[in-house]
Parts: structure tokens; C-alpha cells; sequence
């Protein structure tokens, strides 16, 4: 059951900031399942089921999932569906990213609702809208949409952990004035630069693996032209989603005939032979393309130009520290998502995460005075507080025990470097409860997104156990 809800859902584009039509398949849901359910005015969803009998003085139980996806790799992602196929023992998207992120986990509150030989107190399924991207359905939950103060989130990627914390994120947009200037005439040569097949990722959990960004590449091909000749630039887009690591890039560019455009084209091979050398095992399949093109019909005053340069040049981006308690644990990190050129401005993503609120803070103000300083204004997107559980609480030592009795180990509790609902959730719900559990992920946000079939087949075995434990 939990694949066929799963393969109904992904027939649903889902990004974020678009999800009425699941918010309308969830209400839909319930209706047929007989079940009472709230929807607010961000779209959120909870659908209640009583108690089975004999349950009836359980502690109620919240199972928390979101409805939105990263989409990458999609041409139209509010009208494409995910295509799935199993490749030897794992469910993966045809060229695009698989929503297994909060699908998957989505799909078994459902199973769990549907099911009425599953034993369980009274129950909540709390689906919310843009936890990729902003976390408004989180954050302006009303205090009385949720009644039960034990929580599992399904929303983890780790499987043999879990997840009792999580980093904060501030997700910015930044934008610099642009001014656009009729295309200079004269003998000039226009090219399109193109950076592509990186592997990308989660801004967070990927964010220490060395993997190139898109948005650093186009900085760096740029600069290594802007600072050697005259160069215009008439359109410029990196990135896809504001939660990845920047997978492709394409500029145009126009620089004078002659000199100026024999060493354009010479950078097409030595960037290339540097991206080898950098990050030939971890990247092997980048590539930087530069090609001819026709003029275009306006380019970006200089100034603003450089402005923009000299912005992306002076933000942090990748690791900005690792935990000095949490071995192997990034502490601080900002990611760029995208940047565009727009009509009347570059703009700018910029998704800075830390399990310190007030590190988290400082670096999203300095990286907002960067942006002032080249005349830019920032606005704030998201600010979702950091998480942190008590590890020694009783019902983390259930959640723990459930797993030891079902799967024969126990769960290591970790806290991650990515940004969870929780805080919201905490801040909002006193005395709330939340263990993050969830299948193996890997890959989550980029087109490479898998789900191992063993690993959600185990999970479910323990939440039906948690749940009639709990």
C-alpha cells in the first residue's frame, strides 16, 4: 500500500509554494476514509483517526511529514510527474529528483490510516506545505491545529539512526540593482558558457562532501575572463532550487573580436583541465562548454556587473565550521541556490544553516551587509530555529527499544545538519515530543535521489510497532 499511495502522489507535482493539489488529495483521503481533517489557509493538513478499541487513554500520536519536494531536473515541475523505476533493490526518478523526501514517509501515515488492523492510541497525521523552502506552514501553524504531543517525523534519511536535533536555517534573497544597456556594437564575438553534470545535493547534509557548486564554476570561469579582458554579460542563470547545491549554470557573455575572443575560447580547455584536477573524484562528469551564439540584444552595465562579482565573491560559501562536540559534524555552512538576472535586479539565494542560533544570525546578517554594501537589499525567507531533544527521555528510550525488539539494534541518536520543522514545532506545542525516523535516502534533493526498498520495508515494521507501544 505504502507504494501505491507513494506513485499517487508523485502524479502530483508537488514544489514548493504549489501543493493545493495534494493539500486537495489529502482532504480526499480523508473523506473516503471517513476521517475528520482541518486544512488552513497555508494549505497545511491534519486528518484525525480515533483510537482502536481498547486504545481509547493512549497518548495521542502525531505523525509529522511534509507535502512539498525539491524538484530538479524537471522541465515543467508544476506539471511533470515523477517517473520511478527499481534498479536492484532501489526505487529511483527517471532524470529527475525522486520526492522519497518527505514522500515516502508521507505515504506511510497514510498506509496507517487506511489500515484498521494496525493498532494504535488516538492519531494525527500533520502534513505541512514549503518545509523545502521557507517552512511557512511550519511557521504559521495556528496553536490549536494540533492536539498530540508525541511526535514521529518521518522525515529522516538516516535509517539506523535517530534524528534528535537539527540545525536552524536562514534562507535570504538578495537583490542588486540591474541596468540594462542596448548591446555594443562593433566587431564582437558572443558566447554561451555552460557548466553542468555535477552531482549536487542537499545544501545540508551533502554540504561537506567536496562536490563542486555550479554557482562558485560560474564565478570562477567569469572572473577568470572579467579580470583578463572586457567582457559583457547579457544573461546569466545557476541553480535550480534554493535547498541544492547548484548542479548547472549558463551564461552569455560578448567580449571584442581578436584577442579578447581567442582567450574566451582557450578557457573552455583549461577550465576544464582545472575542474579534472580539482574535483575529478567527486565531479567526474563536469564539464564547462563554451560556444558561439548570436548577439544578444542588451547587456548588464558594468558596474552592476561588478557589483554582483564582487557580492558572490566576499559570502562564505560551502562549510564555514565544523562542531567542535559532534565528530564529523558541520556546525556552520551557507549555500548559494541560485542566482538569476532579472529584469530589474540579480537575485540571489543564499540558505545559511548552524546549530547555533545565534552563529546562524550573525553569518546571515554579515552576508546581508555584503549585499548592502554593493547597493543590494536583502529580504529573509526563512528563519527556523535549531532543535536539539533531550537524548535521555523516556520516550526516546521507547522509540529505541521498538527498534531493538523489531530490527534486533539500536538506533544511534545523531542531531543533522539540515533543517527540520521541529523548532517550529516546539516553539509552538509546549511539551512536545519529536523523533525523527525514516528509510535510507541517499542523494536527496538532485536527480540521483534513491530509496533503499529494504530500509522503508523495516521502517514500517517499526512504526506499526511504535505505534501500538506508544
Amino acid at each position: 500500500m505504502i507504494y501505491e499511495i507513494f506513485r499517487q502522489l508523485n502524479a502530483i507535482p508537488r514544489p514548493s509554494h504549489h501543493e493545493e493539489r495534494v493539500a486537495d488529495f489529502l482532504c480526499q483521503y480523508a473523506e473516503k476514509l471517513n476521517l475528520e481533517y482541518e486544512r488552513d489557509e497555508q494549505n497545511c493538513v491534519v486528518i484525525r483517526k480515533p483510537a482502536s478499541p481498547g486504545y481509547e487513554n493512549a497518548t495521542p500520536v502525531v505523525l509529522l511529514n511534509h507535502m512539498d519536494m525539491v524538484c530538479v531536473g524537471f522541465s515543467d515541475p508544476l506539471n511533470d510527474p515523477v517517473v520511478t523505476y527499481e534498479d536492484d533493490g532501489w526505487l529511483k526518478a527517471r532524470g529527475t529528483s525522486l520526492g522519497a523526501d518527505n514522500g515516502i514517509g508521507l505515504s506511510m501515515a497514510l498506509a496507517v490510516l487506511a489500515d484498521d488492523s494496525i493498532l494504535h492510541g488516538p492519531l494525527e497525521v500533520m502534513t505541512t506545505t514549503n518545509e523545502e523552502d521557507g517552512m511557512s506552514g511550519a511557521a504559521n501553524l495556528s496553536a490549536d491545529f494540533l492536539k498530540g504531543r508525541r511526535v514521529v517525523n518521518l522525515d529522516s534519511e538516516d535509517y539506523d539512526t535517530i534524528t534528535t536535533g537539527a540545525a536552524g536555517a536562514f534562507l535570504q534573497e538578495h537583490r542588486l540593482p540591474i541596468q540594462w544597456l542596448p548591446a555594443p556594437g562593433g566587431k564582437r564575438r558572443w558566447f554561451r558558457i555552460t557548466i553542468g553534470g555535477l552531482q549536487g545535493g542537499h545544501s545540508g547534509v551533502d554540504i561537506n562532501k567536496g562536490r563542486a557548486s555550479a554557482t562558485v564554476l560560474a564565478w570562477a570561469i567569469l572572473a577568470a575572463i572579467y579580470n583578463e579582458v572586457d567582457i559583457a554579460l547579457a544573461s546569466l542563470n545557476v541553480g535550480e532550487a534554493n535547498a541544492s547545491i547548484a548542479t548547472k549554470a549558463e551564461m552569455v557573455i560578448t567580449v571584442s573580436s581578436g584577442e579578447a575572443a581567442e582567450y574566451v575560447k582557450a578557457q573552455e580547455e583549461a577550465f576544464n583541465d582545472w575542474l579534472l584536477e580539482e574535483y575529478g573524484d567527486r565531479e567526474p562528469n563536469a564539464f564547462c562548454r563554451i560556444e558561439k551564439v548570436e548577439a544578444a540584444e542588451r547587456v548588464v552595465d558594468d558596474d552592476h556587473f561588478a557589483a554582483l562579482m564582487t557580492a558572490l565573491e566576499q559570502i562564505p560559501q560551502g562549510v564555514v565550521a565544523m562542531s567542535e562536540t559532534l565528530a564529523d559534524t558541520v556546525h556552520t555552512s551557507n549555500n548559494v541556490g541560485r542566482v538569476m538576472a532579472t529584469d530589474d535586479a540579480f537575485v540571489v539565494t543564499t540558505h545559511t544553516r548552524s546549530f547555533s542560533d545565534s552563529d546562524m544570525a550573525a553569518l546571515a546578517g554579515d552576508i546581508k551587509e555584503v549585499f548592502a554594501s554593493q547597493g543590494g537589499t536583502s529580504t529573509t525567507i526563512m528563519e527556523a530555529p535549531a532543535w536539539q531533544e533531550n537524548q535521555h527521555s523516556e520516550y526516546l528510550q521507547q522509540v529505541g527499544d521498538v527498534f531493538e525488539k523489531v530490527l534486533g539494534w539500536r538506533p544511534r541518536p545523531v542531531a543533522m545538519h539540515f533543517v527540520l520543522e521541529a523548532g517550529y514545532f516546539v516553539r509552538k506545542f509546549p511539551g512536545i515530543e519529536i523523533a525523527c525516523i525514516g528509510p535510507r535516502i541517499l542523494e536527496p534533493h538532485s536527480a540521483n535521489e534513491r530509496v533503499e526498498l529494504s530500509t522503508v520495508d523495516d521502517i514500517w515494521r517499526v512504526l506499526v510497532a511504535l505505534l501500538k507501544t506508544l
